[in-house]
């Protein structure tokens, strides 16, 4: 079968295609429109569509819509109940409810040829689930799914067996972990639905001495599910405004909030173990994307092993809802990487080089100058290969530096316009990473942190955060050659087994995904270096 995944309904809309049960191709909407996280999750914007990405799916595997055997849509407008009768002050919830349903309509006008009897719909949740554990290399496995909201809930509990499902239990809304993060990342003054992955970063800057309050509004039950409710944030630290200044008692707010979520999810995770018994943990959702709470599962809950879905965000729903659907018929194999978007052959990239009339080189080893640039404390913008899919960055669309230099946080961090707590990450062979890191190994989408291994923080102190962990990306030779030859270059070098890894991008834009962003971003930002394929280009010679 020909199954192309779509999720539109709320936020980080994308496209996936699987072919036979193969994943053949998955990539973010926004890396094509350039709008960070695709729109805005308002009811206003249910009906757009990742229509640059579904086609590229389509280019890519060589077919029209007319050849589709199905369309998963990630959400069951069926399912959807009114917002009041959720609990939910939402009162436009009913458009993206029509708009949903009126998906297969607006799917086959933006896909001329497909017939919109060919789409299914798929409980959001459900997606979420088959995007873990339908796809990750554990046929048998059990599965956990936490986020803001679904059609009507915001969390599964379930178990997978020979890649089919059996749920196990669910949270009903208006009880959601999600959207309990959500409230607090805007009442921090961050961009809710979006920057929860700052206050995650801020908590470790504090205490949790707010903890026994908000307890008193989320906590997990005997049962499987957990309580969740609207916190009154402002009796215990006044709002942040947006751009403001934080200080002690945002961070221990933070710090406290990130300690309930982690309480919750832990007792999520070990009534999951005893339930079905099963030695390893798949997760999904956004909830998934906190790799402290991650890590708290793998070193807490019972369970031998803990996967996650690379986009574990919504984006990540447009492949679980295709491989949900395609498994009804066919084998579903293994997810084979995070690295499933556009990529661009040498000839093409020396073409856009031809036609920006940028100077460039072609060395006879790229590896080893971008490995002699990082070593002279030079910053490389790295662009190879296939982008990824989800938020992370694994050294397809990076931005590298030297791990030695404690002042390179912050210098990384003013190159990419972000907020100075934000930290950055290595990147290390798997085969030396237990020398250097402590936590689950190897962990290839840097979702979960690692404790830095006695006499190693001050000799890579870029990398290491200020409650001493670092989110480490381990690096397989096999599979990355090159990014693993610039590893071996830069330690020949300098006698360190790292090198500082960041997404490439600047703050407010996504991720960098075709030549010409990367162009546009190393102009506009002071790195030293682009690699982009076999080429590299010198700000100093392209900027002369």
């Amino acid at each position: 079968m020909h199954v192309l995944g779509i999720n539109a309904l709320f936020h980080d809309p994308a496209a996936a295609l699987l072919t036979d049960g193969s994943v053949v191709a998955a990539a973010e909407e926004a890396r094509f429109s350039r709008r960070k996280h695709g729109k805005r999750p308002v009811p206003f914007s249910a009906w757009e569509l990742p229509e640059q990405s579904a086609r590229w799916c389509l280019e890519q595997a060589g077919l029209t819509p007319a050849d589709l055997d199905a369309v998963a849509y990630s959400c069951d407008p069926s399912l959807a109940r009114p917002a009041e009768q959720l609990g939910l002050d939402d009162p436009w919830d009913h458009l993206r409810q029509e708009y949903a349903r009126q998906a297969p309509g607006f799917l086959a006008e933006a896909l001329p040829g497909l017939d919109p009897a060919k789409v299914r719909f798929v409980p959001h949740h459900v997606a979420h689930a088959a995007s873990a554990g339908a796809v990750s290399p554990y046929p048998d496995c059990a599965v956990l799914v936490l986020d803001g909201r679904g059609e009507c809930g915001s969390h599964l509990a379930g178990r997978y067996t020979d890649r089919e499902l059996t749920v196990l239990g669910t949270q009903q809304l208006p009880d959601s972990l999600g959207l309990f993060y959500e409230d607090l990342t805007q009442h921090l003054g961050f961009l809710r639905s979006s920057d929860e992955f700052k206050v995650m970063a801020l908590a470790s800057y504090g205490t949790p001495r707010f903890a026994g309050r908000l307890r008193e509004y989320v906590h997990a039950d005997v049962r499987g599910g957990f309580r969740a409710r609207p916190v009154p944030w402002t009796e215990l630290v006044p709002p942040r405004p947006a751009g403001g200044a934080w200080d002690q008692d945002h961070a221990d707010l933070a710090a406290s909030a990130q300690l309930c979520l982690e309480e919750a999810m832990l007792a999520l995770a070990r009534w999951l173990r005893e339930r079905t018994g099963e030695d390893v943990l798949t997760l999904a959702g956004g909830v998934a994307l906190n790799c402290v709470a991650n890590t708290r599962l793998w070193r807490e809950s019972g369970f031998r092993h803990v996967w996650v879905q690379p986009a574990a965000g919504d984006a990540g729903t447009a492949l679980g809802a295709a491989a949900h659907v395609a498994g009804q018929k066919d084998t579903l194999e293994p997810m084979p990487t995070a690295a499933l978007g556009r990529g661009w052959s040498d000839a093409e990239l020396r073409a856009r080089l031809e036609r920006a009339a940028v100077p460039y080189e072609e060395p006879a080893g790229i590896a080893e100058t971008a490995a002699e640039t990082l070593a002279a404390d030079g910053i490389v913008a790295w662009f190879q290969g296939r982008s990824e899919y989800g938020p992370r960055a694994l050294g397809h669309r990076s931005l590298l530096a030297h791990p030695g230099r404690a002042e390179n946080v912050e210098r990384l961090n003013a190159v990419k316009g972000r907020e100075e707590f934000r930290p950055v990450a290595p990147m290390v062979l798997a085969e030396r990473a237990a020398e250097l890191f402590d936590g689950p190994l190897p962990s290839p989408h840097m979702l979960f942190v690692h404790h830095v291994a006695a006499g190693w923080e001050d000799r890579i102190p870029a990398v290491v955060h200020v409650d001493g962990t670092a989110r480490v990306q381990t690096v397989d030779r096999a599979q990355e050659p090159l990014v693993a030859r610039v590893i071996d270059g830069f330690e020949r070098r300098t006698g360190l087994p790292v090198v500082v890894n960041t997404s490439l991008n600047t703050a407010g834009r996504p991720m960098v995904d075709d030549p010409r962003d990367a162009l546009e971003c190393f102009g506009s930002a002071p790195v030293d270096l682009l690699v982009l394929g076999p080429f590299a280009i010198r700000r100093g010679r392209a900027f002369a």
